[in-house]
């Protein structure tokens, strides 16, 4: 009986969060215009994310910096890009954290790295995105729009996909490239298989971008599916290879057909081919 009331109170409160954060017909429409990758989705799988980005609005809490102003639209487009890899799994991957902080365009971050010798320096650069483990996202509005409808080949390339992949990453510890596996979607994928495959090709990625002379690094980064970028830790690899499962997925799965179907799988959806992976998950609010 307790089961059964959770239950029912449980749908009450999924559909009063429906109502209360629906996104509006015509802005649901223009976001899916303005992103040209969810072409592999179904009326139903488009109908899941809708709900699922709704959901993900309502438990999120969405600021600017740099007096930028923060619209419906940008709310919209992030929480749709952000539910696309958990579309089939369950939002609460993306537990333990509210905040998403968006920037006008690239921002600098700081931080204090100790060397190989134990000195401390610090450091900056610039970002178009940043998660931060147990704190917020925090994402280049300008980039988060790269993968708005253009003429031509799409580039494998979405700092939003980007981010929240590391924010699933971290689910079990420092990122490092082997997120959480879970029984229910990933079995019988182990820890064992996750590397076999996964390790092997960060291990040939960083050896073919070892390899490359430095007359020919342009051209090499210019061509590469793959951003090079990807070379630097085994966390960029797995995050980088989620944008272009979701972002190129012909194109990945051509060149990398191993990895192409190890993330498939890890996610639940087959872009490439059009097709969901196991049995598509409801939201709870």
């Amino acid at each position: 009986m307790t089961n059964l009331f959770s239950r029912f109170f449980g749908a009450q409160r999924r559909e009063r969060v429906l109502r209360k954060y629906a996104i509006d017909d015509a802005l649901w429409s223009s976001t899916l215009d303005a992103l040209p990758f969810f072409g592999h989705l179904n009326a139903d799988d488009l109908q899941r994310l809708r709900e699922t980005a709704s959901i993900f609005i309502s438990q999120k809490k969405f600021s600017t910096a740099h007096d930028l102003e923060l619209t419906d639209t940008m709310i919209v487009s992030i929480a749709v890009q952000a539910c696309l890899p958990v579309l089939n799994l369950d939002l609460d991957l993306y537990r333990g954290w509210v905040g998403v902080i968006v920037y006008p365009g690239e921002f600098v971050i700081r931080k204090t790295v100790e060397d190989q010798d134990g000195v401390v320096h610090e450091v900056e650069h610039d970002a178009s995105g940043e998660a931060w483990k147990g704190g917020p996202i925090v994402l280049s509005w300008e980039d988060a729009q790269m993968n708005a409808t253009t003429t031509g080949e799409p580039e494998a390339y979405n700092i939003v996909i980007h981010e929240f992949a590391h924010k699933i990453d971290m689910l079990n510890g420092e990122a490092d490239g082997h997120p959480p596996l879970f029984r229910r979607w990933h079995a019988p994928l182990d820890s064992t298989a996750w590397a076999d495959v996964f390790d092997n090709a960060y291990d040939q990625f960083c050896a073919r971008v070892d390899a490359v002379p430095e007359r020919r690094w342009v051209r090499f980064e210019r061509d590469s599916l793959i951003d090079p970028y990807a070379a630097d830790h085994p966390s960029e690899f797995f995050a980088v290879c989620s944008e272009a499962l979701f972002v190129t997925p012909h194109a990945f799965e051509r060149e990398y057909p191993e990895l192409y179907r190890l993330l498939a799988r890890y996610y639940q959806q087959d872009p490439a081919g059009a097709g969901a992976l196991g049995k598509p998950n409801t939201p709870e609010a």
